[in-house]
């Protein structure tokens, strides 16, 4: 027979039953119960009849009780199976996730989570299921998403590069033009709207494969397109081809959209006619051209992809009037959302000079 436990006394019978009454736990209420009618004199079969729970439960009750207290009775989670993978492992498998795969070595080019598990077994000896894995590359803040192209010919350090220049450079104009002149800060690039719309994703039953229109014909506009993101303003024109005079009549789109007494440093890739000879700047305008093959530098691509997620794809375009016709009433939808092109545009690198 297990040896007797004494009952702590600096809580009496009636301190119990008035924390019973103020507890939102019902399984501690029985607990503090039970606890009470031990400490009132009553027997262990009696506290375990109040409690619904056997004679060693009460017991076990009894410790809890005498190590910390009413608290001690609390509900606590229990602490179910340790898990598979320790914080160390967590890091490499985070690190071997942002590295990607090595093709020849690896035999895939990209990440699938029985790659990953089989990776696991082969650094660790751990077997882990898809299931516990995708929770675990849940929780280091992984998803599945949707990748956008790079450049093969980008240079590693071109963007960083950039981005530490960028303020410097931009201080420097600053200091160059008249003492108090305010300075805005805007991007411009250009995208092609055609008959051959691209086909974006949609919500559709689990199992099937929905479809989209998609032209054939090959007729197409340019817009050429400008925001400053800090102050939610938009410039824009649509031309039938890219060249110099179009760049031109969008530098003077931008001139005019500059606030009165402002000068406008505009950042912008480095495609041919954005550094023509024949190309005229206007006075209240600087060029600031990217690092080449680094258009993710470039707010504006986001643009256009909302733009084309949310008006642009999955239509039928009758004629290049039509294009046109689109393409105005998109630019426009955009220009009546500053709110919008601030959300898109801003960069905390950019914007921070």
């Amino acid at each position: 027979m297990a040896a007797s436990i004494g009952v702590r006394g600096d809580y009496s019978a009636s301190d119990l039953r008035s924390l019973a009454r103020r507890c939102g736990d019902a399984e501690q209420v029985r607990r503090l119960l039970a606890m009470a009618s031990i400490l009132d004199g009553g027997s262990r079969g009696e506290a375990a009849k109040i409690g619904g729970v056997t004679l060693q439960i009460v017991r076990d009750w009894v410790i809890r009780y005498n190590a910390a207290g009413p608290d001690g009775l609390k509900s606590r989670k229990a602490p179910g199976k340790p898990p598979i993978l320790n914080d160390a492992q967590r890091q490499a498998l985070a690190a071997q996730v942002e590295a990607g795969p090595i093709p020849a070595a690896h035999g895939v080019v990209r990440w699938r989570l029985i790659d990953l598990a089989q990776w696991i077994w082969d650094e660790f000896g751990l077997s882990i299921s898809k299931q516990s894995l995708s929770r675990e590359m849940r929780a280091l803040g992984f998803r599945k998403l949707s990748a956008r192209p790079r450049h093969n010919g980008q240079k590693a350090d071109d963007i960083a590069d950039f981005k530490k220049a960028s303020p410097p450079r931009l201080a420097g104009i600053t200091r160059s033009l008249p003492k108090g002149t305010p300075v805005e800060l805007w991007w411009q690039d250009e995208a092609r709207i055609g008959q051959q719309t691209k086909l974006t994703r949609r919500w559709a039953a689990r199992g099937t494969r929905p479809s989209a229109p998609r032209d054939q014909r090959r007729s197409s506009a340019w817009i050429f397109g400008a925001i400053c993101p800090a102050e939610g303003k938009a410039a824009g024109i649509v031309m039938p081809a890219c060249n110099s005079e179009a760049m031109g009549m969008h530098l003077e789109e931008i001139a005019f959209h500059v606030a009165p007494g402002a000068h406008a440093v505009v950042i912008l890739d480095q495609a041919g006619w954005h550094g023509s000879n024949e190309l005229v700047v206007p006075p209240n305008i600087t060029l600031m051209p990217l690092p080449p093959r680094c258009p993710e530098l470039n707010p504006v691509e986001n643009v256009w992809q909302f733009m084309r997620d949310n008006w642009l794809s999955n239509r039928i375009f009758k004629s290049y009037d039509d294009i046109v016709d689109h393409c105005c009433f998109a630019w426009n939808r955009l220009v009546d959302q500053p709110w919008r092109i601030m959300s898109i545009g801003l960069r905390q690198w950019a914007h921070g000079f």
